[in-house]
């Protein structure tokens, strides 16, 4: 400070240009009268008239006695003037005065005795209404009461906004003494606090005398660095009576645990919403892949600038983790990462599909090998190795600034299936017991769908492996017909297996071809086309009609799990061109002939194979050179969107067109009418007849 910022304003040190007046004075309207040694009255203030009534014309020269006191009293006063002029005592007292209008009123008096340079003796009286002097003082000492008891943090600022008062509970809120407080303006005092705020807010109400009533202020004090506190903060322009500026009044009000349970209020209610989120965002497919990221995208920015999930490897291949064991490795699939915003944090985290064995010291091997939570509310530089792959890692991490960590388990079904982690960068707060039972709870909702989705990627492939395995067979080109075929899996794990095709030779140049859909899913459908269709390839050996051939597909089939299917069994023979066809609730095959418009055949549909007890018809439909028969599963064709006959007009305008190559139609069926999310199988089979001798 410079050699006058000491000082308030109105003051001034030795030398200096006085400053302004205080107004306490005139407030009180204190009155000057001086006496002689006989007690007549040389000199009479303004003051003195406002308070007696007298003019100075008419006072001065009169005795002070007979002027100013009733009779009854005239006795006592001469008695005390006599004391002080005598011994040079000063007496102070209230005494009645006589007004010149009358009435007696009391005053309070202060009197002693003046010596000028010739000797003589004078007496001086200072005198002020006593109601005003105790008005004042009454007020005063509430004033003085109240500031140092009240609860509330007072102070007052001169217009420099430099302390100059400030209460015991000031001094508590802002952990700081009054001597760190007086005469240090508003930014060194709480250099620890947004003063450019709080300095804008006092000015303005120094510039408008408009009071700013419960500015809300949060921030952390010197004494308590790494907790917010919370205050309001109300601010008053201070005038003399006289309208003069002398400063600012502030009250301050802590407030920090009303602004504690609402922000705990707040965090509750956001908190609902991650989980509501989570419910609705997290395992929204059979995916492992997919469901890890969107476990990582709904915890951040919420509870964390950086998520990254990892699975064990051996769950991810179908086993189970027999290895992991406290004190043992550890070996992670990363699954997804995830950030808040561009930071050089992320290349710490093993990269999506990496493969990483991590040894007992790491904190996400402990987290999975004791099944619990690992939090590290204060990240250290002696921690940052055992959160890192790696020692550039844990540079990486320490150059962005983690200062709070948490891993928790993945766990489902009482299984470990692996770790979610979490860092906090730019998020200030440390990760407390209410995050980790957050992370907890999100981790096992994510867990639950990652083993659904790691369980049906599981049969998944055994039904796919399972299916292949069953029609590994390829149907030869049979005599006098060209054919082509394609089967696709379903793209929902749970919904693979039941669909099959086949082209078998039969005695006499004739070949039968066949399209089935098992109804179900899964290995046990798989399991069931296999045997549908084995049964089917050694009947059509015995040269049996169609009809009679699904009647005893009709009979397996009931004593099968899944016990139903829908089946098309048709037999062309190439020397009476001519094709015998039977339906079992299966979709009606399409006839394309040259220079014609594909045409939907009108069969009897029949009823699904297992049903038991239904007959089964055949028809006959001439096939001449050229012709194609198309035979398909409904996956070709049923969505949930359009209707199937909107579907099946579909497919006919796409036979419509020209195609000589059958493999090429195939293709172009499947690109129009599949999509990639498709829940069913498909297959589709298609046959071309020439004339024999062609």
């Amino acid at each position: 400070m410079g050699a006058t910022d000491a000082f308030p304003e109105g003051a001034a040190p030795v030398g200096a240009t006085p400053g302004q007046p205080g107004g306490l004075l005139d407030v009180l309207g204190v009155a000057a009268v001086m006496l002689d040694a006989d007690g007549r009255i040389t000199l009479w203030s303004p003051q003195a008239e406002q308070l007696f009534g007298w003019s100075a014309k008419e006072a001065l020269g009169r005795p002070a006695a007979q002027l100013l006191v009733g009779p009854e009293h005239f006795d006592l006063v001469l008695g005390l003037f006599s004391q002080v002029m005598a011994g040079g005592e000063s007496w102070a007292g209230v005494f009645p005065v006589q007004h010149k209008d009358g009435t007696t009123r009391l005053v309070e008096f202060r009197n002693m005795r003046l010596l000028d340079e010739r000797g003589e003796t004078y007496a001086l009286g200072i005198a002020t209404d006593q109601a005003v002097l105790r008005r004042v003082e009454r007020d005063l000492a509430l004033s003085v009461r109240l500031v140092a008891q009240s609860p509330i943090g007072l102070a007052v600022l001169d217009t420099a906004l430099r302390f100059v008062m400030v209460n015991p509970a000031l001094e508590r809120i802002n952990d700081l003494p009054a001597d760190q407080h007086l005469g240090r303006d508003v930014r060194e005092a709480l250099s620890f606090l947004d003063t450019g705020t709080i300095v804008a807010r006092m000015r303005e109400v120094l510039d408008t005398g408009t009071p700013l009533l419960d500015q809300f202020t949060v921030g952390r004090t010197a004494a308590d660095p790494h907790a917010d506190r919370a205050w309001s903060v109300s601010y008053y322009r201070l005038e003399d009576p006289h309208g003069r500026v002398l400063g600012l009044a502030t009250s301050v009000v802590d407030v920090t645990e009303q602004h504690r349970a609402a922000t705990e209020a707040a965090r509750a209610r956001r908190r609902l919403a991650v989980i509501a989120d989570a419910s609705a965002t997290v395992g929204t497919t059979l995916d492992v892949d997919q469901t890890a990221h969107e476990l990582a995208d709904v915890i951040v920015p919420e509870l964390a600038d950086l998520a990254a999930v990892d699975v064990l490897d051996a769950v991810l291949d179908g086993r189970r983790p027999t290895s992991l064991a406290r004190g043992g490795p550890a070996r992670f699939r990363a699954l997804a990462v995830a950030t808040a915003y561009s930071t050089e944090a992320v290349r710490a985290a093993d990269p999506t599909g990496q493969i990483a064995s991590y040894e007992a010291d790491r904190l996400i091997t402990r987290c999975v090998t004791e099944a619990r939570p690992v939090r590290i509310p204060h990240v250290g530089p002696d921690d940052l190795p055992h959160i890192a792959p790696d020692q550039q890692g844990a540079a990486l991490l320490g150059k962005a600034g983690l200062h709070s960590y948490l891993a928790v388990p993945l766990i489902a079904r009482g299984e470990v299936l692996g770790a979610l982690s979490l860092y906090r960068v730019r998020n200030p707060e440390p990760f407390d017991e209410d995050d980790a039972v957050l992370a907890v709870e999100l981790a096992a909702r994510a867990a639950v769908c990652i083993d659904n989705a790691r369980s049906y990627q599981s049969e998944r492939r055994t039904a796919l492996t399972l299916q292949r395995h069953l029609m590994n067979h390829r149907p030869p080109q049979p005599t006098a017909m060209e054919i082509a075929y394609r089967y696709q899996p379903a793209q929902a794990a749970s919904e693979v297996g039941g669909d099959w095709f086949d082209a078998i030779p039969v005695t006499g140049d004739k070949t039968a071809l066949v399209v089935g859909d098992v109804m179900g899913s899964g290995i046990n459908a798989a399991a069931t086309m296999g045997q549908l269709r084995t049964t089917t390839r050694a009947l059509a050996d015995l040269d049996l009609d169609p009809a009679e051939v699904l009647r005893h597909l009709d009979h397996i089939a009931g004593g099968l799990d899944p016990a139903f299917a829908t089946c098309l069994y048709a037999v062309y023979d190439p020397h009476r061109a001519l094709c015998r066809i039977a339906v079992a609730g299966h979709l009606p095959p399409i006839v394309v002939r040259p220079d014609r418009p594909p045409e939907l055949l009108d069969l009897p549909t029949g009823a699904p194979l297992g049903v038991g007890g239904v007959p089964f018809e055949q028809t006959t439909v001439p096939l001449r050179d050229g012709d194609l028969l198309v035979l398909y599963t409904d996956g070709l064709i049923e969505t949930r969107e359009q209707p199937i006959d909107t579907r099946l007009d579909t497919l006919l305008e796409l036979l419509a067109e020209p195609e000589r190559d059958l493999e090429g139609l195939c293709d172009r069926l499947l690109a129009a009418l599949r999509d990639e999310h498709d829940h069913d199988d498909v297959a589709l089979l298609i046959a071309r007849v020439h004339a024999l001798g062609d």
